[in-house]
């Protein structure tokens, strides 16, 4: 903050102040303008709706959307939904993504790990994991369990090309000068190599998480009761669009939610690029 402050108060030799000029492309926050973006979109569905320029059988209105939003939670059903959701996304994604960032290190560090693994995570990447899931469900039955195996496995991929690609990525002459200053390999590694590749492995898991939840719907749509996929799929065999959007903008809200938590670590452990 103080260094801030002297270069805001730089002057030149005749007492006139210069603006600072090397903020470096740092990107400045405007949160009024995502929301804007979102209120001028529903405001037009919702003229769009009410005119008939959009036929009420491809779109519903937002305002009746928001009337059965409120219906669901009013009823209980919301969080009848939401909860097993929240349940099967965090269990899932967890065992993803903490085995695909500790592959992912090992990879980066370890040639005889990556001339191994990479192989390997390079056949099965390209897999789309919804067509895994009839096998997901042979070897873990249809309850909990393929659905956990399924966004676990979904979550993995990414993340381990996300985090070995971060670890390449570190400044190779930051790692020689820890070496040249008699750092321990741990040192360095805890020092250097892991706060260095953590923006690469934090912009791996936005797309990791966002996979999760697609996932998320497509295990809940086979062989579930309760849950956003199981809700959706009642909705889209009814043909009721109110519901079917209804959980849509749930699935919406649960994604901006998620980036906003990685976001909020990001700022948490990246305080150093400022």
């Amino acid at each position: 903050m103080a260094d801030t402050n002297a270069r805001a108060k730089s002057v030149t030799p005749n007492g006139k102040a210069v603006a600072f000029r090397g903020g470096g492309f740092a990107p400045k926050p405007h949160r009024w303008v995502g929301g804007l973006v979102f209120v001028v979109l529903i405001l037009l569905a919702e003229w769009g709706t009410r005119t008939g320029w959009i036929s009420a059988l491809t779109l519903p209105k937002p305002s009746d959307v928001l009337v059965t939003f409120l219906q669901l939670y009013d009823s209980g059903l919301l969080f009848r939904h939401l909860g097993p959701s929240l349940s099967r996304l965090v269990v899932g994604a967890a065992i993803g993504a903490s085995l695909g960032i500790s592959m992912g290190v090992l990879i980066g560090l370890f040639s005889y790990i990556r001339s191994g693994l990479v192989p390997l995570v390079a056949a099965i990447f390209p897999i789309p994991k919804i067509a895994l899931l009839p096998l997901f469900v042979i070897w873990f039955g249809i309850g909990e369990g393929s659905k956990y195996a399924l966004i676990a496995f979904g979550t993995f991929t990414p993340t381990v090309v996300a985090t070995y690609g971060a670890v390449d990525n570190v400044d190779r002459t930051l790692i020689r000068m820890g070496q040249s200053f008699g750092l321990s390999w741990w040192s360095i590694v805890r020092k250097i190599v892991l706060p260095g590749a953590m923006p690469g492995i934090l912009s791996g898991l936005r797309i990791s998480l966002a996979i999760a939840i697609i996932l998320l719907v497509a295990a809940e749509m086979l062989g579930a009761e309760y849950g956003i996929g199981a809700y959706i799929l009642e909705a889209g065999s009814l043909y009721d669009l109110e519901r079917l959007f209804a959980g849509v903008v749930i699935l919406s809200l649960l994604g901006v939610g998620v980036s906003a938590i990685i976001g909020a670590v990001e700022r948490r452990l990246l305080t150093w690029r400022t």
